[in-house]
């Protein structure tokens, strides 16, 4: 047989045609360029044209906080279809990227009291909440709102009927609202579409009835109950009644929320009451604004409620409260009279001022005798020298506009009370002031507490620039956010970062079991805030109420750029209503709007009247 010839050793073989291969190398790298073409990077490698694009949104080189109370990292954070998909090295490109050195890279920011719910149906584009750095707000106090501003309506009805309340998330969602949108529903909104405006206690039936509107509020997907115990006809309800109506709260999983019955003297017992209301209905409690608005009690109303708070906790009852960063609150001018005289509402309280024996009574109860059910909120204020008008909702007065009401009525020659309720009849709407009457001491003590959160009490404006749709020109509108890092951080210490932002942001959507909001983690819907720490600042003050803030540089919202890197607001509207547990019958967590608003919506100008507070 014969013997297969065999060749020269492998290696010399293989040498001499790989030096041949290494020979033609430069040619045949040379060949695609010669033709005109480019070879493509394997994924995720590193071409002429950079990376393969992955992300909708990449923010580079940031400070990261990621809410939950944690120190700043460096990384990247990758958004997708309106969620953060990556924190950390992010190695792939986004559609957008922008540049974030130097600069905070936090969770958006919640809102937890605030009043923009009638102001959403008319503007949906929220322009002086977001450039706060505020992606989310919780509305309700007053209650969920009538639609009749949309015909026309004036401020008189401030909450709607309970089965408006599924067209009216219907409109906000059709209109689009750039921000995340949640609200509650008044206790009062019950009460009065059974007993009107009467001052009286339901019976057994009226009780079953108001039962049966806060159920169906709860199924159409609010919070929760509210009450605002100093306005009438919230101030007429019972602790029984109120407790009767959060316990069916409670059993569809939602919050019980309540500007308490006075903030001033009685801030103690009216603590124990909002305490005793989540006790026995087991409900969480939310006390809104939580101040000691009362200068005999300065420093010493405050640690006594800090206390009580601490004390209900111990035992179990979830209860938290809100702040705000000021020393003055705001409301109606119409708070300086004592709630019985407002029963049968606005026309009967006119018909009460005219009276002047009624007068002479509401006086005496003023100055020294207090009246049942009502906050004094002229004590509270030390005086009628620290009410000062800020809207008289009248051409006629607006000249004693930035005037206390002490000066008012000593130029006008009458007496301090004869003044302010001139003022009230003579305005077209709610005649707004600014009432002096906290301590930063007290206001710093409140806000390190852990269980406090964030809220301005204050609405989105219709039109930038221009007082919120209260029609109060508070500078909470305008400034409270930039404010807690401003002047609370940075500037007096009295918080570190990590914890203010955890206030702003993990806290209030864990209080409002918000699912999916609050952290810059993967999965995590993607609102978010780039901040200047060094920049920032408040602008608004009580002589300048809307100056928009500085340092707050760039504002997502499920992923969309709604206030681009230079200030402007991008017309964007990927808000998402934000339902409560109870929607549809389930009893289980919040859910979020499945599909965010649409871009588009229609948009109108005039002022909205809603339930405001101190």
């Amino acid at each position: 047989m014969r013997r297969r010839r065999e060749g020269p050793p492998l290696g010399r073989r293989s040498g001499r045609g790989f030096n041949s291969l290494v020979s033609l190398l430069p040619l045949l790298l040379l060949l695609p360029l010669l033709l005109g073409v480019s070879p493509a990077p394997a994924a995720g490698q590193a071409g002429p044209a950079g990376p393969e694009v992955r992300y909708d949104l990449v923010i580079r080189n940031g400070r990261v906080l990621d809410g939950a109370g944690n120190p700043w990292i460096a990384a990247d954070v990758a958004i997708r279809d309106g969620r953060f998909v990556k924190v950390g090295h992010v190695p792939g490109r986004g559609t957008r990227e922008i540049d974030a050195s130097g600069r905070y890279v936090a969770p958006g920011f919640i809102d937890i009291m605030d009043q923009s719910g009638t102001t959403l149906l008319l503007n949906g584009r929220a322009e002086n909440k977001l450039r706060m750095g505020v992606t989310s707000a919780i509305g309700g106090e007053g209650g969920t709102p009538s639609l009749s501003v949309l015909e026309g309506g004036d401020e008189v009805r401030r909450g709607a009927a309970t089965d408006e309340i599924p067209r009216y998330f219907e409109i906000l969602g059709d209109q689009g609202i750039s921000i995340n949108f949640g609200t509650f529903y008044s206790q009062a909104q019950a009460r009065t579409q059974v007993l009107g405006l009467d001052r009286r206690e339901p019976g057994p039936e009226e009780l079953a009835e108001m039962r049966e509107h806060i159920q169906r509020a709860m199924e159409y997907g609010v919070l929760g109950l509210t009450t605002a115990l100093i306005y009438p006809p919230s101030s007429y309800a019972s602790t029984d009644e109120i407790v009767d109506g959060a316990r069916v709260a409670a059993r569809h999983g939602g919050i019980y929320a309540s500007h308490i019955r006075g903030e001033g003297a009685e801030l103690l017992e009216a603590v124990g009451e909002a305490i005793e209301i989540g006790e026995r209905a087991g409900i969480p409690v939310e006390i809104f604004h939580l101040k000691a608005a009362y200068e005999p009690g300065w420093g010493t109303l405050m640690p006594a409620a800090i206390q009580l708070i601490e004390e209900a906790r111990a035992r179990g009852v979830e209860v938290a409260a809100d702040v705000y960063p000021y020393t003055a609150g705001g409301t109606g001018l119409e708070a300086t009279i004592p709630s019985w005289a407002h029963e049968g509402g606005p026309d009967a309280l006119r018909a009460r001022l005219a009276d002047p024996a009624v007068r002479e009574r509401l006086k005496v109860e003023v100055r020294e005798t207090g009246a049942e059910g009502w906050w004094n909120i002229v004590e509270a204020s030390g005086g009628w020298e620290n009410i000062v008008l800020v809207n008289a909702r009248s051409p006629a007065n607006a000249h004693l506009e930035g005037r206390s009401l002490a000066e008012i009525a000593e130029g006008a020659g009458k007496e301090p009370e004869d003044a302010a309720w001139d003022l009230v009849l003579e305005g077209e709407g709610r005649v707004m002031a600014i009432f002096h009457m906290m301590t930063e001491a007290d206001v710093e003590l409140a806000l390190q507490q852990v269980w406090v959160s964030v809220g301005s009490d204050a609405g989105a404006s219709v039109d930038p620039g221009a007082t919120d749709g209260l029609g109060l020109p508070h500078p909470r509108s305008y400034g409270t956010f930039p404010r807690i890092l401003a002047r609370y951080v940075r500037d007096e210490g009295v918080l570190t970062l990590e914890d203010a932002v955890r206030k702003m942001t993990s806290w209030p959507a864990t209080r409002m079991r918000l699912e999916g909001r609050g952290l810059i983690r993967e999965g995590m819907w993607a609102d978010l805030v780039v901040f200047d720490m060094d920049r920032i600042q408040d602008r608004a003050t009580y002589e300048e109420p809307t100056l928009f803030p500085e340092g707050i540089d760039l504002v997502v919202v499920n992923g969309r750029v709604v206030i681009d890197e230079d200030g402007t607001h991008t017309g964007a509207r990927p808000g998402q209503v934000l339902y409560g547990p109870g929607r549809g019958g389930r009893g289980s967590a919040l859910q979020p709007s499945p599909h965010p608003s649409p871009e588009a919506g229609e948009e109108a100008g005039e002022e909205a009247g809603e339930e405001g507070s101190p």
